[in-house]
This record gives structure tokens, C-alpha cells and sequence, in this order.
């Protein structure tokens, strides 16, 4: 059997969750490691193979942790089904015809795309590429023997149809058929998923897991509050202008909680609750990425929101943990949003005015203690994620940090010496200055690098 290694995330943001056990070859794993981000309720065990044939001990050491399997491709998923009873739901990746547009990009520089053999994939599959690139399909032949899944026949199959003169290159479906077929001095191209077929496949595996059944009717409370509410009101010309605003972001905050089907009260002042479940608001927020809310309402009527969700075991947790996210989203400047799960790991920050390019990250609650222990409080904590969140920035000076945290340069300098000797934060250099002086020392903060 072949050398496996196993990959897992060093961060900390990945505790807490949904055991998911991956399986797929080496090449594929940072795809793979890339994907599962944008999924918090997750917490991946990532292994790795060089062999397919190694998937079945991969998941039979695998269903003893997890509590759903998911394969990078079918030929993975079928040997290890082939030796094995799966004792919790088992999922692999299919083949669509996304990944197959990058594949014939790359094939062409290879050689003619006039004759080509094909596995895995259907011949309406290739034919509807080459009618979306504006291409005309030469010779298509496609793999349909008794067996798609061994390695040997496919490759036989690819070599045959070469060896003849039919074919001029082949497409396929596995990593080790294209590895075999280039030994074999054939131009050949893996057709590999792209990322947002990972995503669909992932979202799959989470819907049939039990975790995620029990927690999809758990109560979700969430706190909304209007930022600088005070100024904005003052800003209206009369009482009346001002009652109508009240009456507008009422309206349309009844809107935003009828789409979650959920309960809404006005707790008084600029604060609002409301109350839903928790698949409907992952299903809203597009899996904990942004909240569509806040873009509506600074397009309709000019101002920002501050949010914070809790999820808890009762709803006395819930609110409790709902009341500390609306507190750190605060305490970061606000238009943003933190979600507190029931262990106390923080999801976010979300930015607020579009949906995110990036994806939310999961502080762990282990990483929040360790970091309240070396002085950096959630107030700091909450601050310095936001403004990383927001520029896709890990690298600060001194006199940077001070603004962002509202303390003067020699607190600053005292703290980080504290968060260094707590491996939170390093040292990455210096920056000059463009006057005569001393150069800036810049330092990185490499536990929050997910975020940026």
C-alpha cells in the first residue's frame, strides 16, 4: 500500500463542528482544504491519498470519527465500497461538465482536439462544451465497457484508440488513468472538479448528516440595532420626517424576518430581536457569508446596521450568545455582524453592504481564551478580525493598531509583546518611512490569516 498523508487545518477554526472525513488524492487537497471553508458547521479530517486503492482503509479508519464521508470522484467512493459496509452516510464528487471548459483549454495546447477518447464524462457533455466555446466536435468516443471504474480497462481503452491513429488525445475522469496515460507519451487532460462543484457536493453531504437534521429547526435569535442613530435622526428636518423613518426601517425590517419566516419585536430604542431556525437563516445568509439585510438597508434609506445571532440549546443561550455578538459587532465600529454558536465560537466577522467573496471564518472559542490570556480582550479581538475582514490585511505597524483599537502607540507596544509571547502574533519586518526616522516594525497576525 502506498505512503497516505493526512491533512487537517493547524488553525483552530475548524473545532466544534460537523466530523466530516474527506478523501482525496494529494493533488486535490488544498482544493478540497479551500472549499470546506466556506462551510463553519464542518470540522474536516482531510486524508489524502497517492493510490485509489488505499481509499477503503482511508474510510474505514474514517467512519470510527466521522459522521459523513465524502469522496473527491466516483472511482474512490467505488472501491471503497467494493470492501466496505459505510456505517454513516457516504457521499463522492460527480463529474459535470464545469470542470471540462479548463481541461479542453489546457488539452489544446497539447495537441488536436479533432479526436478525442473520453471517459467518465457523456458524449452530450462534450459536445454541449465545444457548442458553448463556439467549437465544432470532431470525433468524440466515449468509455462504455462493463466496467467505468478500473483503472487498467481505461487505460487500455485510451492506448488502443491512440495506438490506432483514431484518437489524438483522451479525457478522463482520474487522476491515475491521466498519470498512466502520460507515462505512456499520450496527450491527456484530468478533468477536475472545479470549486463550485466541490461546494454543491459539500452541501449535499452536510443536508444528510443527523447533526444537521436536529440542528435544522434549533431557535436562532439575532439582535439588530441601527448604527449612529442619534445623528441620523437629528438629520430630519422635522418630528415628522423623523417618525417616518422609524415607521420605514420598521416596515422594512418586518420584510427581512418574513422571508426567514420568523418573529420580530421592537425591544425599545434602536434595538430590534428576532427570533427564527437555523436552517432557514444558514439557507438566508448563504451559509453564515453575509446578511442581504443590510445591503437594503443602506441602499433604501442611508444607514448601516449592527447584528449579532446566537444559536444556543435554549433560548436563554441563544440570547445570551445573541447579546455578546451584537456586543463585539459594536465594540468593531459596526455595519457588521458576529454570530456566537453554543460553544462560544465566534463565526464572522460578516460584512454587511454585499454578499462576501471571501468566506466567513470560525474563531474557536479555545483561540478566544487563549487570546483573552495574553491580554487581547474580545473588544480588541473584534476589532482587529473586522478590519482584517474588511481589507484582506494581516500585517500592521504599531501606529495602525493604535488607530484601529483606540489606545495610544506605547499601549500598543506593550500589548504586542504580550500577544508575541503568546505565538498570536509576529514579526515580519520593517517599513520605511518616506520622512528621515526610524522605520515602522510591521507584525502579522497569522491566527486570523483565514480571514483576509
Amino acid at each position: 500500500m502506498s505512503d497516505t498523508s493526512i491533512s487537517t487545518s493547524t488553525t483552530a477554526d475548524w473545532k466544534k463542528g460537523i466530523v466530516i472525513g474527506v478523501i482525496c488524492p494529494e493533488r486535490f487537497g488544498e482544493q478540497m482544504e479551500a472549499a470546506l471553508k466556506a462551510f463553519p458547521s464542518f470540522e474536516p479530517i482531510i486524508r489524502s491519498y497517492q493510490n485509489e486503492d488505499d481509499a477503503p482503509q482511508l474510510a474505514k479508519e474514517l467512519m470510527e470519527e466521522a459522521e459523513v464521508l465524502f469522496f473527491s470522484g466516483p472511482l474512490p467512493y467505488q472501491k471503497a465500497k467494493e470492501k466496505l459496509k459505510f456505517t454513516i452516510p457516504a457521499h463522492y464528487l460527480p463529474l459535470t461538465g464545469t470542470g471540462l471548459y479548463r481541461a479542453l483549454f489546457r488539452l489544446n495546447k497539447q495537441a488536436d482536439l479533432e479526436a478525442l477518447s473520453v471517459d467518465t464524462l457523456s458524449k452530450s457533455m462534450v459536445d454541449k462544451a465545444f457548442k458553448e466555446l463556439g467549437e465544432t466536435p470532431g470525433v468524440i468516443l466515449t468509455y462504455n465497457g462493463p466496467n467505468p471504474y478500473s483503472r487498467e480497462e481505461l487505460v487500455r481503452y485510451h492506448r488502443e484508440l491512440h495506438a490506432k491513429g483514431v484518437t489524438a488525445a483522451a479525457l478522463t475522469g482520474f487522476r491515475s488513468v491521466s498519470e498512466a496515460l502520460t507515462e505512456l507519451g499520450i496527450p491527456n487532460e484530468w478533468v477536475v472538479p472545479i470549486e463550485q462543484d466541490v461546494i454543491v457536493g459539500l452541501e449535499r453531504a452536510l443536508l444528510s448528516t443527523d447533526s444537521r437534521k436536529s440542528k435544522e429547526s434549533q431557535i436562532v435569535l439575532g439582535i439588530i440595532t441601527v448604527d449612529d442613530r442619534g445623528k441620523l435622526f437629528s438629520e430630519r428636518s422635522s418630528e415628522h420626517e423623523v417618525q417616518k423613518l422609524k415607521l420605514d426601517i420598521h416596515r422594512m425590517l418586518l420584510g427581512y424576518v418574513e422571508s426567514l419566516d420568523g418573529h420580530l419585536t421592537h425591544l425599545g430604542g434602536d434595538e430590534y430581536l428576532f427570533i427564527t431556525t437555523r436552517g432557514i437563516f444558514e439557507r438566508e445568509t448563504g451559509g453564515y457569508k453575509y446578511f442581504p439585510l443590510a445591503r437594503e438597508a443602506e441602499k433604501a434609506l442611508g444607514l448601516t446596521l449592527s447584528v449579532g445571532v446566537g444559536f444556543g440549546r435554549s433560548a436563554n443561550e441563544a440570547g445570551t450568545n445573541a447579546r455578546q455578538a451584537l456586543r463585539q459587532a459594536r465594540e468593531s465600529g459596526g455595519n457588521i455582524s458576529f454570530i456566537v454558536r453554543e460553544d462560544k465560537s465566534v463565526i464572522g466577522p460578516l460584512e454587511m453592504s454585499e454578499p462576501l467573496e471571501l468566506n466567513a471564518s470560525l474563531i474557536d472559542a479555545e483561540l478566544i481564551k487563549q487570546a483573552e490570556g495574553s491580554g487581547m480582550t474580545l473588544t480588541y479581538l473584534s476589532k482587529i478580525s473586522a478590519q482584517v475582514s474588511r481589507k484582506g490585511q494581516t500585517d500592521y505597524t504599531a501606529q495602525e493598531l493604535a488607530w484601529i483599537l483606540g489606545v495610544t502607540v506605547r499601549s500598543v507596544h506593550r500589548l504586542l509583546l504580550q500577544w508575541m509571547d503568546a505565538g498570536l502574533v509576529r514579526m515580519t519586518g520593517e517599513q520605511k518611512n518616506q520622512a528621515k526616522g526610524r522605520p515602522k516594525q510591521v507584525y502579522r497576525f497569522s491566527f486570523l490569516e483565514d480571514h483576509a
